[in-house]
């Protein structure tokens, strides 16, 4: 019988073996002995292998034979002085490149994160967040950190708690959740939900809020299933009111023109609506004498160990929203009415 197809024919037999300690799938395949076999494939001489890898002749051979046991095949014949691929090594090298040539592309991977400046910043950020407070971040964040490579993911605090627990994302900016498993949340700010309404509402001439009005408006506001929806129906709920009609927006600046057109009132931050309070196309009165507030923040895997990039990102939000908040009080305080 030809010797390929003994060898062949003995790996067979042990893929067939159920016997944990004999099955050669608990064998792992050395990258040293890989590699020798690939040159040796290449050069179809002991020595010359050898010489390349810088080792023994004897130590090109021993690896060799390791490897055959290991695969339960034959993978060698010896012709003269040259050494030839049995049908078993020409199946086995297509492989072993492959393998090689990804370990290769792994190792620079890894060599390039270690280089300053060079990494992966995947961030999860609500609607919100991309549009007003991601873009000034980043600008400066890129000014340190020019090679990193950035993804942002735009979602609700719900799908970005799970992109976060699935480890699709390294850092999630957005409202305080009101359940944190296996996160942790590190504050960045607190804003407040107020009234928005169009400047020529009748609230917005008189600067008071009738309650008795406020279940008959009609409210242009974010999703049902975000986390600020579901703090002001909490809200209102304590204050035994219902807000019967609401139209459901997924953005911020279409919700901002409904409202400047006059088409329902909305319950925003005064921080959001900053130019139109300046321009008077908008006016922000209180929900009533308690405040509705939102704690922002950026959500991390409890535990992590942060990497110079995430911790850098963190920090410019921390400093952005330090100013950020003084201004925006400033704006709510121009904006503010009353509630009767």
């Amino acid at each position: 019988m030809p010797k390929q197809a003994d060898g062949l024919i003995n790996a067979w037999n042990r893929l067939r073996e159920n016997d944990e300690e004999h099955s050669y799938m608990n064998f792992p395949l050395d990258s040293r002995q890989l590699r020798a076999f690939c040159v040796l494939a290449r050069t179809g001489s002991f020595t010359q292998t050898a010489r390349e890898l810088h080792l023994t002749q004897s130590g090109i051979s021993h690896s060799l034979k390791s490897l055959e046991r290991e695969t339960g095949c034959r993978l060698l014949d010896r012709v003269g002085k040259k050494a030839a691929l049995t049908q078993a090594g020409e199946q086995l090298l297509q492989h072993a490149e492959k393998i090689l040539d990804e370990m290769k592309r792994a190792q620079y991977s890894l060599s390039q994160l270690s280089k300053w400046g060079r990494g992966r910043l995947r961030i999860g950020a609500s609607v919100t967040a991309c549009q007003y407070l991601i873009p000034p971040v980043l600008r400066e964040f890129k000014e340190s950190f020019p090679e990193h490579a950035i993804s942002i993911e735009a979602g609700d605090t719900g799908e970005l708690v799970n992109a976060l627990l699935n480890r699709r994302i390294d850092l999630a900016l957005c409202v305080r959740p009101k359940k944190e498993p296996e996160l942790e949340f590190r504050r960045l700010f607190t804003d407040e939900l107020q009234f928005i309404v169009h400047s020529l509402h009748p609230w917005a001439e008189t600067g008071k809020v009738d309650r008795s009005e406020i279940p008959r408006q009609n409210y242009i506001l974010y999703k049902k299933s975000s986390v600020t929806m579901q703090l002001i129906e909490e809200y209102f709920r304590r204050e035994d009111m219902v807000l019967n009609t609401i139209i459901e927006v997924g953005s911020m600046e279409a919700t901002k023109e409904l409202v400047k057109l006059g088409l329902g009132t909305s319950i925003l931050a005064s921080w959001i609506i900053e130019k139109e309070i300046e321009e008077h196309s908008v006016r922000a009165l209180p929900l009533g004498r308690r405040k509705l507030e939102r704690h922002w923040g950026v959500l991390v895997s409890e535990g992590k160990r942060l990497n110079l990039g995430e911790e850098t990102f963190i920090g410019l939000c921390k400093n952005y929203c330090q100013s950020f908040n003084s201004k925006t009080e400033e704006v709510g305080k121009a904006g503010v009415g009353e509630r009767e």
